[in-house]
């Protein structure tokens, strides 16, 4: 986060540092706050644990999930067992995302001499974004989420970071197409012009072999990619009445 809230809330998936082991549970350290946290033995797995030190280890860092907070006595309690194997892997591709974003904040304070700086500059941004994922994604997107930022050059030097070192992930989805009419005389003809609109909305267009036809989209996301799967079967759908067709894909099938 570019400002951290000073405590976790409970239910939040938290990275944790074991920093001492005692016979029925761990001290830890949360990697994202400036605060310290205690794991129950009971909390560490399913079932009954003789040796704790079979299961945990000191410098071992884990996702877990907070708990149990006080807010008075800054006391929290996490659990290793509550979070699932599906919520350890996504906080930690957020984790490993986030230090990734804020290493290239740090790059740009470096380019543009603005370190001495950096408390005001995380200050206004945070008025703006609340993690710095979110802030390179949307300059990314070009949202200029520092649309009239007085820090000019530290602007520009992120920027122009973000784009060097940031390559566009491609999504690619493709479709059999079946193409039939029974009208002799001009069906060749619609044919290709059906095709040719199809390719007008922006997929790529393959001959398999009559009637079959494959489509390729790509997309910046796979709904992106699939959503001009359904433009090019709008263009196909304006000549329905002349050529029977259908898509198909290892979704499902569409057809008109």
């Amino acid at each position: 986060m570019i400002l951290p809230k000073k405590m976790p809330d409970v239910g939040e998936l938290v990275l944790v540092r074991i920093n001492k082991i005692m016979p029925y549970g761990a001290y830890c350290t949360l990697q994202e706050y400036n605060a310290d946290a205690y794991l129950p033995i009971s909390e560490i797995a399913s079932g009954w644990i003789k040796n704790i030190h079979e299961f945990i280890k000191e410098g071992q860092k884990e996702v877990a999930k907070v708990i149990f907070i006080d807010n008075d006595k800054r006391a929290i309690d996490i659990s290793f067992k509550k979070a699932s194997a599906g919520e350890k892997k996504g906080k930690m591709a957020d984790y490993n995302l986030e230090k990734r974003a804020e290493g290239i904040f740090n790059k740009a304070l470096a380019a543009s001499g603005t370190e001495s700086r950096k408390a005001e500059i995380i200050s206004e941004i945070g008025r703006r974004e609340q993690t710095y994922n979110d802030l390179i994604n949307d300059i990314f997107e070009n949202k200029d989420p520092l649309s009239g930022f007085k820090e000019a050059d530290f602007k520009q030097a992120l920027y122009d970071l973000v784009f060097k070192l940031i390559k566009p992930k491609k999504y690619t989805v493709s479709y059999t197409i079946e193409m039939t009419t029974t009208n002799t005389r001009a069906g060749i003809s619609l044919i290709k012009e059906a095709l040719a609109a199809v390719a007008g909305t922006g997929v790529s267009v393959l001959y398999l072999g009559a009637p079959h036809y494959k489509i390729i989209s790509e997309g910046p996301s796979y709904p992106k990619a699939e959503s001009k799967i359904k433009e090019a079967q709008a263009a196909l759908e304006k000549y329905s009445k002349q050529i029977s067709f259908s898509i198909k894909s290892n979704k499902g099938e569409a057809s008109g």
